[in-house]
């Protein structure tokens, strides 16, 4: 098992990983839908200059969360509602809202928008056999096994 760290896309059996950084460079759209091969739902990272605003846009069907990777952002929303994003915010908003998304801090902004349309799966998810927990072990709980 290798423990380096990930840059551009590795695909295996099943998944892929890669480093936002590995999957495009400049200002714009990295293309991790594309990167990993994503085709349950559409999503990219978007990489803002300070001081610059997207175009205010809206969609027919598809429903956008944005996280905040890095960076400081507004989001701009319906008739002029602005809210201000640092880093693990996280917003939603509906096809049909009106949308800008600016860089208001003084570094680089990222941001990730995930978007999609056809509903909630509900919750599917199963332990892997032998697994208690879907939380795992805390920090440093197996360090007196060693």
């Amino acid at each position: 098992m290798t423990r380096e760290e990930v840059s551009g896309p590795v695909e295996g059996d099943g998944y892929a990983v890669a480093n936002l950084d590995g999957l495009g460079e400049g200002y714009g759209f990295r293309k991790v839908r594309r990167g990993l091969r994503v085709s349950a739902f559409g999503i990219n990272a978007i990489v803002l200059p300070p001081g610059y605003e997207t175009g205010r846009h809206y969609h027919e069907r598809q429903e956008e969360v944005y996280f905040v990777h890095r960076g400081r952002i507004e989001v701009e929303v319906g008739d002029g509602d602005v809210h201000l994003l640092g880093p693990g915010g996280v917003a939603r908003i509906d096809p049909a809202t009106v949308r800008r998304v600016r860089n208001v801090g003084e570094e680089d902004a990222v941001y990730v928008a995930i978007g999609g349309s056809g509903g909630y799966v509900g919750r599917d998810g199963h332990l892997a056999e032998g697994e208690t927990s879907r939380l795992g072990e805390p920090p440093g709980a197996g360090d007196g096994d060693r």
